[in-house]
């Protein structure tokens, strides 16, 4: 029996931990760097005991073994359902999400411009093919509201231009605007919301997302998962782990879902091409507030944020997920604000708290500075991994060589695929490579990232 090493506790690293358990493979263990499950989807309560999410994460699902191990892990009652409600902050008014399906609610002339480049694109029956992001969304959505929200809203949350990314990764991500839809909005007045595979979600009830992630490493054999082990250095020939701490270990298979480019940085391969890779990093500000919700926020999951009056692209109505996220909900409500940083879009850290206040108040999201009671940051080195115009190439080479040395890059920053980059896909990628590597079960979620997330609407349910 192969012994097979696991590196990181994220949803990747966990799923394929499950897995292993589920198929009654003994000769496996499990390495994390800090001293909590989940990576990413962890969650955090701060000293006022307010509870945080490393992002704006929702439970939705393409896969039918990922919603049974949710059913599983926290039972029917640890959730709350919710209706999605997501807006956009745009021209002083709140726009319902999909933007492009909504464009009535706009002022008459930005109205205007938004339907003028869709009649546009109607009318011109020569177009070529798009040659990176930017062009797709000019193509496919028209110049209005490429300037109105798909450019600025793209540059905010991925801080890079869109000009310098691929758009194949779209898949399920954006709307598409179909021109009889949107005109039919515009002349009835009606808003137009259920897009999207999100529409309907649910959170835990207690604990934030990372109750989820804590919840499945506590049902995992405890001798078997080693917390605060950081990797400092990986001998592949000798197939050898050595961590900060002074320990190492040996492995015949690895899964590893540590940022791939750090993954390479850290072992004796040599790729030059992994430096075409590109990433931003993710700071994420808490507010603890004073009083209730107000009205026109009471029902809202998550707002987005085009425009340059506030640094955040994205803000959560936390405490509206799950009033115990909130330190005692009938004294206080939450907002969760994110920020994006790169080489390309500087932030100042030590500001950026000050900055999302400024902005909230910008946005009309709170009247004033007073109603702020408490705040917290974390900055997230690895946010989001872009889908830069190389990022294909990189990995059609990169990835299938790893596994000749028997190492297995997974998870969201492991395979570097923002497509699948979602708590489901990442598990998923987990565990189907366990499938893959005992039982050469393709997998799907990798390598098949269209046929995975649109297999629950060919299916109208979700995947295995």
């Amino acid at each position: 029996m192969k012994h097979i090493v696991i590196l990181g506790a994220g949803p990747g690293g966990l799923g394929a931990a499950w897995r292993l358990r589920e198929l009654s493979y003994d000769s496996w263990e499990l390495y994390e760097g800090e001293n909590y499950a989940g990576g990413l989807a962890s969650s955090h309560k701060d000293e006022k005991g307010f509870t945080w999410d490393l992002g704006g994460h929702v439970q939705f699902s393409h896969y039918g073994t990922f919603d049974k191990m949710m059913d599983y892990l926290l039972g029917e009652d640890g959730w709350i359902y919710h209706e999605r409600e997501s807006w956009v902050w745009l021209l002083d008014r709140f726009v319902p999400y999909p933007f492009q399906n909504n464009i009535h609610r706009l002022p008459t002339e930005a109205k205007w411009e938004c339907l003028q480049g869709l009649i546009e694109l109607y009318k011109d029956k020569q177009q070529k093919k798009p040659a990176d992001f930017e062009e797709w969304i000019l193509s496919t959505l028209g110049k209005g509201i490429g300037k109105y929200f798909m450019l600025p809203y793209n540059f905010k949350v991925w801080a890079y231009k869109p000009s310098i990314m691929d758009y194949r990764w779209l898949g399920e991500r954006v709307a598409v605007a179909d021109l009889e839809r949107v005109s039919k909005n515009i002349i009835f007045n009606t808003d137009d919301v259920s897009w999207g595979p999100n529409n309907r979600f649910r959170f835990p009830k207690f604990g934030g997302t990372g109750a989820i992630w804590r919840a499945l490493a506590g049902k995992l054999p405890a001798g078997k998962i080693h917390m605060e082990h950081r990797v400092c250095r990986i001998e592949t020939e000798k197939k050898r782990i050595h961590f900060e701490n002074g320990k190492s270990t040996g492995y015949d298979l690895l899964i590893t879902t540590i940022p791939l480019d750090q993954f390479i940085e850290m072992s004796d391969l040599k790729y030059d091409s992994v430096k075409d890779l590109t990433y931003s990093s993710t700071h994420v500000i808490g507010l603890g507030l004073y009083g209730k919700a107000p009205a026109h926020l009471n029902k809202k999951c998550w707002m987005y944020f085009p425009e340059s009056n506030c640094p955040f692209y994205r803000v959560t109505v936390f405490s509206h997920y799950s009033p115990n996220n909130s330190a005692d909900i009938s004294k206080y409500w939450s907002l969760m604000g994110e920020v994006s940083e790169s080489p390309c879009k500087a932030v100042e850290s030590e500001k950026v708290v000050e900055d999302t206040i400024k902005g909230m108040i910008n946005t009309r999201l709170i009247e004033s500075e007073d109603y702020v009671y408490n705040t917290w940051h974390r900055r997230l080195e690895y946010g989001y991994p872009i889908p830069c115009l190389k990022r294909d190439k990189v990995l059609k080479a990169l990835l299938p060589d790893l596994m000749k040395k028997d190492i297995y890059s997974r998870g969201r920053f492991g395979a570097w695929k923002y497509e699948v980059a979602n708590q489901d896909h990442a598990f998923m990628q987990g565990w189907e490579c366990v499938n893959y590597i005992l039982y050469d079960v393709p997998e799907l979620t990798l390598w098949y990232p269209d046929v995975v997330n649109k297999g629950h609407e060919l299916l109208g349910k979700s995947w295995y």
